[in-house]
């Protein structure tokens, strides 16, 4: 399992820091750890057990242009400890957190280079992506990475992007799938189902009078699809409860009742009848199954709802059935 270790921690934990020392080492934001981090995680677990010592992920938390650009931040696809889960995968023993401050960002590649890489990990390789860049301004690029490597004798390693449909595999690329409904491409390019994952709070109960109870979902911090109703499965606290439960997922405003376009996560399980509320509940997404309608009455909507759980339910069973 990968650990996740900020590196605030070092400074007080001087095995902690040893163990990290003259290991194989990735930096980047890793994102949904999709098809294109992984093939490069791959190559750090590679290189790591070439030079006998860890495999290390290194990301910068908040996102460096939520500090610099705070309106221009992406919104992100995974928490921390979902892109250490992830990581696990691709044999990452590390995901090694930097505090994200002005004056950290504002290190010159030169800087960013010896302060990180040579004087707190001691790193014998480095394994990027072509379009890599590092320290104050972009400064740093995969070519001045290898100068300064080279002066160091560190390996360096420049990994092939992914493509899919003869484009790169991104997480922005990732983000615009999602944000059009699109979520079995998005599954594709991230090679694990997208997450939604929050805690049940208390909804105006409607479902339920509809004999569609729903679970309400708050907290989630990660991006949203397009608003519609999606087939999912569903999975309490550490699957303590539902485990891989299917689920109807509902996206967005209820037009029918409400005309305010205030978007809610409503999540129906399938067949379950346990209390969830204030509980930890997420929700991997398959596909969408419709978008968000407005009916002529709770009658039309309750019709519509029986025609959405067998849709959830047939597109559930010919996921789980597949070899």
């Amino acid at each position: 399992m990968t650990s996740l270790i900020h590196l605030s921690d070092l400074a007080g934990d001087s095995d902690l820091h040893q163990s990290l020392q003259g290991g194989a080492v990735s930096i980047g934001n890793f994102d949904g750890v999709h098809l294109g981090h992984r093939a490069l995680l791959e190559r750090v677990r590679w290189h790591a057990q070439r030079v006998g010592g860890k495999a290390i992920a290194i990301v910068m938390d908040p996102h460096p242009a939520s500090v610099l650009r705070p309106h221009g931040a992406p919104p992100s696809l995974t928490s921390l400890s979902r892109r250490a889960e992830l990581m696990s995968g691709s044999g990452i023993d590390h995901l090694l957190v930097c505090e994200a401050t002005r004056d950290f960002l504002n290190q010159t590649a030169e800087e960013f280079f010896q302060r990180l890489i040579v004087e707190q990990l001691s790193a014998k390789a480095i394994i990027e992506g072509p379009n890599f860049f590092f320290g104050r301004d972009r400064a740093g690029n995969t070519t001045r990475l290898k100068e300064l490597a080279a002066e160091r004798q560190i390996d360096v390693e420049i990994v092939v992007p992914s493509v899919r449909d003869e484009r790169m595999v991104s997480s922005s690329r990732i983000r615009e799938a999602i944000a059009s409904g699109d979520i079995v491409l998005a599954n594709q390019m991230l090679g694990s189902r997208y997450r939604l994952t929050g805690v049940v709070t208390t909804g105006e109960q409607r479902g339920r009078t509809l004999g569609f109870p729903t679970a309400n979902l708050g907290g989630v911090t990660t991006l949203l699809p397009e608003h519609g109703v999606y087939a999912a499965l569903a999975c309490g606290d550490e699957c303590d409860g539902p485990s891989n439960h299917p689920a109807a997922v509902h996206i967005g405003p209820n037009p029918t009742f409400n005309e305010r376009q205030e978007t809610k996560i409503e999540a129906h399980l399938l067949d379950y009848d346990g209390d969830l509320y204030g509980k930890s509940l997420s929700l991997t997404l398959v596909s969408q199954v419709r978008g968000v309608i407005k009916f002529a009455d709770a009658s039309a909507l309750k019709q519509q709802l029986q025609i959405d759980l067998q849709t959830v339910r047939e597109t559930v069973s010919s996921l789980q059935s597949r070899p």
